[in-house]
């Protein structure tokens, strides 16, 4: 049976399974007893990739079916520092898991920005999980986060930007058009704080967030990368999730995102 590697980043695990992307992100999810449910993310990797942190050269030997010949689910291989450890050019498509285990495939893209947001909101999901306002666009967001010169750092970084609808250039006045986030007056403040002192491009806005991503407020796609290299995955559009994506989407839209 193929093993394959997976990079989860909702728990921050390098995790090896017999299963395919869609039968793992279903397990991940809800295990095999539907008693326990939860959000997952988690990157498919190349099989063939090497580390000298991780340990990689016995994976056939710890990854074996079980007795009854039923496909190994999951064997843990780290879950500490793996995100850094994991080489960018090993890491292939996103997959994004509701609670009930629907799984969407996120392809990568080229990064284009069409918008001309001066401000813009983004929440780190790996390996440290702050809520970030800044006036730096996701590339230069990624590459300033892992300059790792600098006091704070990462050496990798996986972030999504959410929405901010008319605040993203007009902070102080634009209405909220119904943003679901909490603090919402903390947020706006920082946001007017980021367009009164440009010279600081970052703001925290919360400390540490909670696991579950509220996928409607995802702006654009989701984006991995250390100081040299980023990936972006974009969100299908509307029209694809309410169509083509129709299931995963209506069981996204029933989850929460609380700070």
């Amino acid at each position: 049976m193929e093993i394959n590697l997976y990079l989860s980043i909702m728990p921050e695990a390098l995790i090896a399974s017999m299963l395919s992307p869609q039968e793992f992100g279903k397990y991940f999810a809800v295990g095999t007893k539907k008693r326990t449910r939860g959000q997952a993310m988690f990157f498919k990797l190349k099989r063939d990739f090497k580390s000298d942190y991780l340990k990689l050269d016995d994976i056939e030997k710890r990854c074996v079916p079980d007795e009854d010949g039923t496909p190994k689910r999951s064997k843990y291989i780290s879950i500490y520092r793996v995100l850094e450890h994991v080489p960018m050019q090993s890491i292939e498509n996103l997959y994004l898991v509701t609670d009930d285990g629907r799984v969407l495939e996120l392809k990568r893209e080229e990064y284009t920005d069409n918008t001309n947001d001066a401000l813009h909101l983004y929440q780190q999901l790996g390996p440290v999980r702050p809520l970030i306002a800044s006036s730096l666009n996701p590339p230069d967001f990624c590459k300033t986060l892992t300059d790792t010169t600098q006091p704070v750092s990462v050496p990798k970084l996986v972030f999504v930007e959410l929405i901010l609808n008319g605040l993203a250039n007009d902070p102080e006045n634009a209405p909220l058009d119904n943003i679901p986030y909490q603090n919402i007056d903390h947020m706006r403040g920082c946001l007017i704080n980021l367009q009164k002192k440009p010279s600081k491009p970052n703001k925290t806005v919360v400390r540490s967030t909670q696991n579950d991503i509220l996928y409607r407020t995802c702006k654009n796609g989701f984006f991995i990368g250390d100081n040299e290299t980023m990936f972006y995955y974009p969100m299908p559009t509307r029209e694809k999730l309410e169509g083509e994506y129709y299931a995963w989407w209506k069981s996204a839209l029933t989850q929460g995102f609380n700070y």
